[in-house]
C-alpha cells in the first residue's frame, strides 16, 4: 500500500510521491530555546519520528532536518529577566531540549541548523525578495508585503481583513498585515550588519533561509504543530514563493497537547516539564503516552491517561521479555500487512496500536500452551512494530548495558511461576492459597492486574518519602 498523508495545504489525504525517487527530506519546525522543554514541546518532535522511522523502514533515504530558533523576542525578553546573556540562556535550553529528545528515544536529525548561523542566507532572501516586488526595507526594518502576493493565506485559509501578524511593532510598515523579515537594532540588543543597516531576524524568514539552504528551493515534507500554520507557516510559504522557490511539497501538522481543552503553554501556567514527568515514569512510557494518538489529534492530559498508557506499555513490554525468558533471542521480525497498512493511512498510530495489542494477546496464548515457534514469532513481529514506533523494549536505547533487561527477564520467570500457582487455586476456588500468592507478591512490590489476556504484573512505583507525610 502506498503511503497516504494529510496535507494541510491541500486539505485532504494525499498520495505522498517523493520529489526523487528513493529520498525523502522533511523539515520539521523545532523549538524556540527560550526555557525548559515540556510535553507538549516535545509530541511534535515524536510523532515525526514516527514518520521518519516508517519512511526509513520503506526504504527511503531519508534527510531530516530540526532547526533551533536561538535567536527570538521570547529568548531575549527571559534572559534580561533572569540577567543572563541572550546567548548563555539560548544555549542552556537548546540542551535541555536535546536531552529531552535523547531521553525520549528520538532520533538524532540529520543536521541542526540555528537561526544565527544563516544570517548571509537570510540577507540573500531579502535581497532577492526586494528585487522581485515582495519586501520592501523602512527604517532599517524589512517587511514583506502581504497585498504583493494573491495567494496569500491559502495554507491556513485566512481571508486577508482577518489575518493579523500578532508581532511586536516595528516603524515603516506600508500595512499593519505586512509581517516582519528583519527587524532593525535596539540598543542592548544582539545585531547583524546588513544592507539596510544592522538588526535581527524576524521569525518566519529563518526557516525559510535554513530549509531551502539545506535542502534545497523545493522538498518533500515541512512539519510542525497546528499552532504554526498561522502566522508562521503561511508566512513561510510566502516568502518562499515570493522568492521564486517551490519549497514544501506536503505540510503536515501535529494537534496539541492539552489540559482541560486548553493548548499547554507556558502563558497559561499548565506546563508539565520533561525532567518532572521523567521523575514519575519511565522515559519510554512517556513516549508511549505521547505517541499512541494520532499525530493530528488532540491529546489531553492528565495523569491517570499517562498512567493508563504505562501499564499498557508495560504490558507489551512484559509480553516481549517473558518470551525471552522461555524461549531465548527474540529477533526484529518484520512488520504484519495489518500494521504496515494503519501506518501506511496518514500514520495511523491508534490503528497500528490495536494490532499490536493483538498480537501480544496470541502471543501470550502461545506461550501458555507451550506454542514457543508461534510465540516466538509474535514476539519478533512486536519487536518490530515497536521499533516503528520508537518503543521497542530491547532496543539499545532502552536498555542499560543489559542488566536491567536480564535482571526482569529472571524476575519474570519467578513471578510467573508463582502467578501459574494462583491461577490453579483460583480455578480450584482454593482462595486462601491465591491471597496467599497475591499478598507475597504485594508485599515484594509487585503489583498484579488480571486482564483479558491474563494476569500482568508490574513493579509497584516507590512513594516519594518526603511527599508521604503530606
Amino acid at each position: 500500500m502506498t503511503l497516504r498523508l494529510y496535507d494541510t495545504a491541500t486539505r485532504d489525504v494525499r498520495e505522498f510521491t517523493p520529489l526523487r525517487p528513493g529520498h525523502v527530506s522533511v523539515y520539521l519546525c523545532g523549538a524556540t530555546v527560550q526555557g525548559v522543554p515540556h510535553i507538549g514541546h516535545v509530541r511534535s518532535g515524536i510523532a515525526f519520528d514516527v514518520l521518519r522511522r516508517w519512511l526509513t523502514y520503506k526504504g527511503f533515504d531519508v534527510a531530516f532536518v530540526r532547526n533551533v530558533t536561538d535567536i527570538d523576542d521570547k529568548i531575549l525578553r527571559k534572559a534580561a529577566e533572569n540577567e543572563r546573556p541572550w546567548w548563555e540562556w539560548a544555549a542552556t535550553h537548546e540542551r535541555e531540549f536535546t536531552w529531552a529528545y535523547d531521553q525520549l528515544g528520538v532520533l538524532a536529525p540529520s543536521a541542526e541548523p540555528r537561526a544565527t548561523g544563516f544570517i548571509t542566507q537570510m540577507v540573500e532572501y531579502m535581497e532577492r525578495l526586494i528585487e522581485r516586488g515582495h519586501a520592501y526595507a523602512s527604517d532599517g526594518n524589512v517587511y514583506f508585503d502581504v497585498l504583493s502576493l494573491p495567494e496569500y493565506g491559502s495554507l491556513s485559509g485566512h481571508r486577508l481583513d482577518d489575518v493579523h501578524q500578532g508581532e511586536s511593532a516595528g516603524t515603516g510598515k506600508r500595512d499593519a498585515r505586512d509581517f516582519t523579515l528583519w527587524k532593525s537594532a535596539k540598543p542592548d540588543e544582539p545585531s547583524w550588519p546588513t544592507p539596510w543597516g544592522r538588526g535581527r531576524p524576524g521569525w518566519h524568514l529563518e526557516c525559510s533561509a535554513m530549509a531551502t539552504s539545506l535542502l534545497g528551493p523545493e522538498f518533500d515534507i515541512h512539519c510542525g504543530g497546528m499552532d504554526l500554520v498561522f502566522p508562521h507557516h503561511e508566512n513561510e510559504l510566502a516568502q518562499s514563493h515570493g522568492a521564486g522557490d517551490p519549497f514544501a511539497r506536503y505540510w503536515l501538522h501535529n494537534g496539541w497537547v492539552t489540559m482541560g481543552g486548553e493548548k499547554m503553554s507556558k502563558s497559561l501556567g499548565n506546563v508539565v516539564a520533561i525532567p518532572a514527568m521523567l521523575q514519575r515514569f519511565r522515559a519510554v512510557e512517556l513516549r508511549y503516552y505521547l505517541g499512541s494518538a494520532h499525530y493530528r489529534s488532540m491529546l489531553e492530559y492528565s495523569e491517570h491517561a499517562v498512567e493508563d498508557a504505562a501499564r499498557g506499555y508495560r504490558g507489551l513490554e512484559a509480553f516481549v521479555q517473558r518470551t525471552v525468558s522461555r524461549v531465548g533471542e527474540v529477533p526484529v521480525g518484520e512488520v504484519p500487512a495489518e500494521f504496515a497498512a494503519a501506518l501506511d493511512d496518514d500514520l495511523g498510530v491508534p490503528a497500528a496500536l490495536a494490532h499490536i495489542h493483538g498480537t501480544v494477546k496470541a502471543g501470550n496464548i502461545a506461550l501458555d500452551s507451550g506454542d514457543h515457534v508461534t510465540a516466538l514469532q509474535s514476539a519478533s513481529s512486536v519487536r518490530a512494530m515497536l521499533d516503528i514506533l520508537g518503543v521497542d523494549p530491547l532496543a539499545e536505547h532502552w536498555v542499560d548495558g543489559g542488566n536491567d533487561t536480564d535482571m526482569t527477564e529472571a524476575l519474570d520467570v519467578l513471578v510467573r511461576a508463582e502467578l501459574d500457582r494462583r491461577t490453579t487455586a483460583r480455578a480450584e476456588k482454593n482462595w486462601a492459597v491465591a491471597d496467599e500468592v497475591r499478598d507475597r507478591l504485594a508485599q515484594a512490590g509487585i503489583d498484579v492486574t488480571d486482564t483479558p489476556d491474563g494476569p500482568q504484573w508490574s513493579l509497584t512505583e516507590k512513594q516519594d518519602n518526603s511527599e508521604a507525610g503530606q
